[in-house]
């Protein structure tokens, strides 16, 4: 079994080391206090900045980029490392954007290297808010990991999404060992009460039925369009059953 090692950077950006593999995800590294625009009448001002920069982390083999057109997930400085980055995945509509490897729903795309293990990447379906809302916030994906010698079942990034039948097929057809969650709660006042990612709520029913090992939760903080952070999702999980908030593991920012 490979060693495998996640380091939250910030936000949605993680670095998951597997074995030799170095892999960040929606790399976000501009610094706090802009606000962008995310189209539709809507937008963010960024609260945070990264725990590392990209020269902190330093070389990464691939980056796993759930979509590319709100700077909550790819920023200025993340639209940067993607060109040095060896291999990009990310939607197919994504990659006519920024280039790398576009994947709909359920393809797979196996990452090689003569020196290292292959890792086999499955995109796994995201809806990015309400029903009927996929035209206006575009394609976004999840990303299943597998790899030989992995015992209790995939990694598995969730990307931006809320609750639907969509995700909940995940766990039918894939064993979930890790989960990195993608929680907030995202919520614009042009839209009232409509949610764009899991709520704290929704994040114990998908949890529930995936039955992860380990729960890490990612992309809670850090920006003004996130109404919920780790004490909703702390205060929700310790009244699941089933054990759920005990399998809850918040990892500390990086440090350089």
């Amino acid at each position: 079994m490979k060693d495998v090692r996640v380091t939250h950077v910030g936000g949605p950006t993680t670095l998951i080391e597997i074995g030799q593999w170095r892999i960040l995800t929606d790399p976000t590294f501009d610094p706090p206090g802009r606000r962008y625009s995310f189209g539709w009448g809507t937008s963010s001002r960024k609260q945070a900045g990264p725990a590392l920069t990209p020269e902190e982390i330093g070389p990464v083999d691939a980056v796993l980029l759930s979509h590319d057109h709100h700077a909550d997930n790819l920023d200025d400085r993340g639209k940067a490392l993607l060109q040095e980055a060896p291999v990009v995945i990310t939607t197919a509509a994504g990659a006519r954007r920024v280039g790398g490897h576009g994947l709909r729903e359920w393809e797979t795309f196996t990452l090689t290297h003569p020196d290292k293990s292959e890792i086999t990447l499955t995109a796994t379906p995201c809806r990015h808010g309400p029903v009927l809302s996929r035209p206006i916030v575009g394609q976004v994906i999840g990303f299943a990991l597998a790899w030989p010698g992995q015992e209790h079942g995939v990694l598995w990034v969730t990307g931006d999404t809320v609750l639907f039948d969509g995700v909940r097929e995940v766990p039918r057809r894939l064993t979930v060992d890790t989960v990195v969650l993608h929680l907030g709660a995202v919520r614009f006042p042009i839209t009232g009460g409509l949610h764009y990612s899991l709520t704290a709520t929704d994040a114990v029913e998908l949890c529930r039925l995936v039955r992860p090992r380990t729960i890490i939760p990612v992309h809670y903080e850090g920006w003004s369009h996130f109404s919920q952070g780790r004490d909703a999702v702390e205060r929700a999980f310790a009244g699941a059953p089933d054990g759920l908030g005990e399998r809850l593991h918040w990892l500390p920012l990086a440090t350089s």
